[in-house]
């Protein structure tokens, strides 16, 4: 069976945080196979209709529109993004918060869908959301999706009030947080937000403004580390259901996303325990 993550991690660390049907028809078929079966999907970016379910359970197999009736319940109601929060209240003490870098990511959205629109620069649809990663580029946060004619300082307050909601909801701590941030955010509106949740903005000078305030504070030194969350981009990347936005729901979207952040973090988890 193709595994990405083992069952017990499946079991242990996502199951608990997910809904089952409490009347009418309970499936007999393994829970964990099929978060497996989604985790497949997620990797190989292959067609719900394609899926090997027959490869994928060991028992009673479930047809692929029941594995994806399954993934779309929890995306709706939220499960992925509640099950992401958990983990990460349950492992504050693997992260770390030393400092943290915001970037906008623009993903092609090929068959159209909620909060989709032409970027020039792709010369395609997309949909754009902000990221936040720890110091070792471990993603912990994102936006809600806009469309992809929107730049990243559109409804920042929005956005950030959504990234730092998340680690609240964990219980984790933004007060002294250091935000590396590319020029793309170098407004008044982006830093006063950051301050109101104690947040030490470290932006980069955008110089198309024009009138660039060298009194604005940025640590180079801090800044340079800011490559991590290109490597993030990269790891993401490599589930290849996220390198192609096909869902037309934003909910299935932020799913695929979230459970991108719980692949990753529980993979480096996991990797550390076995030292």
């Amino acid at each position: 069976m193709y595994n990405i993550l083992d069952k017990d991690t499946i079991e242990n660390e996502i199951l608990p945080f997910l809904s089952t049907a409490k009347r009418g028809f309970a499936t007999k078929s393994s829970m964990s196979e099929i978060v497996n079966s989604i985790l497949y999907k997620f990797k190989t970016g292959i067609q719900w209709e394609y899926l090997p379910v027959e490869s994928l359970f060991s028992d009673v197999v479930l047809s692929y529109k029941s594995v994806h009736k399954n993934y779309r319940k929890w995306c709706k109601n939220d499960e992925w993004r509640s099950c992401w929060i958990k983990l990460l209240s349950r492992n504050k003490d693997k992260l770390d918060i030393s400092s943290g870098d915001v970037d906008g990511s623009h993903s092609p959205a090929l068959k159209g869908g909620e909060e989709v629109s032409y970027q020039g620069r792709k010369k395609k649809k997309t949909t754009n959301s902000i990221f936040l990663t720890d110091r070792q580029g471990l993603p912990l946060a994102m936006s809600n999706p806009v469309g992809g004619n929107h730049h990243d300082l559109y409804n920042i307050e929005e956005s950030l009030g959504e990234i730092f909601g998340i680690l609240e909801e964990a219980d984790i701590s933004l007060d002294g947080l250091f935000l590396n941030a590319d020029g793309g955010f170098d407004s008044e509106i982006f830093r006063r937000t950051c301050v109101k949740k104690s947040v030490i903005p470290n932006v980069d000078k955008n110089k198309r403004k024009g009138n660039v305030d060298e009194e604005e504070f940025l640590d180079d030194e801090l800044y340079k580390l800011r490559y991590s969350i290109e490597r993030t981009n990269a790891w993401m990347d490599s589930y290849r259901t996220l390198l192609n936005r096909f869902d037309t729901k934003v909910s299935s979207w932020k799913g695929w996303n979230f459970i991108s952040f719980i692949v990753i973090a529980l993979k480096k988890f996991n990797k550390n325990k076995s030292r």
